[in-house]
């Protein structure tokens, strides 16, 4: 395999290159919604003026948003490794993770249990907490190491039980960048006869996702982490999606998958969505030739999984070099197989804030708060001091970038 050429990666997005008060911006914002290629750009734009209509019509437009629907379920199905059929669309994963988590409590009785984790996105907490109203469930969490914020696998084998009926798990820390052991969760609940929902929200812009390796009952993204637009992506297999009763209008279609989709889908974002995996496969095919589209995309994920864990050495190696800096999760390039190139960090006394205020007056773009991880951060201690800040990077960052940034995160602990 042949190592992914940044250069080739950073002349598809047209937002690398502009001008923002006089500079060419850095944007380490990655976590909280990547940049896009220009094709997908054009496609959404292409789709608006010569396909925008709704689905099922007896006339040329309509026809063309059946397509693309039916292409993009299948764009996924390759991206996932599933099958097209078992591809949900929607507003984004929350969403898709509150319609799920209600469907599934119809099946609950008081006292059936739920593993969330202290780790994870609310996305995949919230609506769990919420059947413990609705439907009497009962939520357990699972704590996690503060020392190096991963799940401690040793307290959700403890909690894990014959009552539990759900372990909702993330499959990277959107906050500190830990990549769980998803497979061995999901052996220990399906032992106890649990299904498992995995967010891979923050994970899927990192690495291949095998849905079938992981035998997981569903997992949920969205594509505006990966390079794509806003649209929000569930798989489900087949038999829970066909078993399980959506809450839906009644004219609505009840075949599988369409009947979990609410209301009108982002047809536009669909087209950019297909377009955005047809980018990686594209990216799959410059670094290993490849004979099919989900071997291509296999390839491009593994490529950018060994850049960006170059660059997250660069990155930390020199976080850990400045006076003053606290950083939080896997610091250790020898363990970095079970982190993404996501850091959180706190400084001096600045606020989280004021040094992501600091970075951006100076072109260099990063996020500050909790990231929704609000069990991570209360259980740091730093939610009342404003969170972290957190920089993330991603396959079209340079080693360039992450010099600037340390230099400028060395000059503002210099002036404290």
């Amino acid at each position: 395999m042949l190592p992914l050429d940044p250069t080739w990666v950073r002349s598809r997005f047209p937002a690398l290159s502009q001008e923002i008060d006089g500079r060419i911006p850095v944007f380490f914002d990655g976590p909280g919604g990547s940049q896009v290629p220009g094709s997908v750009i054009e496609a959404m734009s292409h789709y608006l003026v010569t396909s925008n209509a709704n689905v099922h019509g007896a006339f040329t437009t309509s026809r063309r948003t059946d397509e693309w629907i039916v292409s993009a379920r299948a764009a996924v199905a390759d991206l996932l490794g599933c099958d097209p059929d078992e591809v949900v669309f929607g507003a984004n994963m929350t969403t898709l993770t509150f319609a799920f988590s209600r469907a599934i409590g119809r099946e609950l009785l008081p006292g059936d249990e739920i593993l969330v984790t202290r780790l994870d996105h609310y996305a995949n907490v919230s609506p769990w907490q919420a059947l413990e109203e609705e439907a009497g469930a009962v939520v357990r969490v699972v704590d996690f190491h503060t020392e190096d914020c991963t799940l401690d696998m040793e307290d959700l084998k403890r909690q894990i039980n014959a009552k539990t009926r759900v372990v909702a798990i993330g499959y990277a820390s959107n906050a500190v960048g830990t990549v769980n052991d998803v497979a061995a969760v999901v052996r220990l609940a399906h032992a106890v006869g649990a299904w498992v929902f995995v967010d891979a929200v923050h994970y899927s812009a990192h690495g291949p996702i095998d849905v079938r390796a992981l035998d997981c009952d569903f997992l949920a993204c969205s594509a505006y982490k990966f390079y794509g637009p806003h649209v929000g992506i569930l798989y489900g297999k087949r038999q829970h999606l066909t078993h399980l009763r959506p809450y839906k209008v009644r004219p609505a279609p009840e075949e599988v998958p369409s009947r979990w989709e609410t209301g009108t889908l982002n047809h536009e974002g669909l087209a950019g969505l297909v377009v955005t995996i047809d980018y990686l496969a594209e990216l799959g095919q410059h670094v290993l030739p490849s004979g099919s589209r989900r071997e291509a995309l296999v390839a491009a994920m593994e490529a950018s999984r060994r850049y960006e864990r170059e660059l997250c050495v660069q990155l930390i190696a020199g976080l850990l070099k400045i006076p003053g800096l606290i950083l939080y999760g896997i610091t250790d390039p020898a363990r970095f197989a079970w982190r993404t190139p996501t850091v959180a960090i706190r400084l001096g006394g600045k606020t989280p804030y004021a040094i992501a205020k600091e970075l951006g007056d100076r072109g260099i773009f990063t996020w500050h708060g909790n990231f929704y991880a609000l069990g991570l951060s209360e259980k740091l201690n730093v939610e009342v001091g404003g969170g972290f800040l957190r920089i993330g990077l991603l396959a079209y960052n340079t080693r360039e970038e992450i010099e600037g940034l340390l230099h400028a995160l060395q000059e503002i602990a210099a002036a404290e």
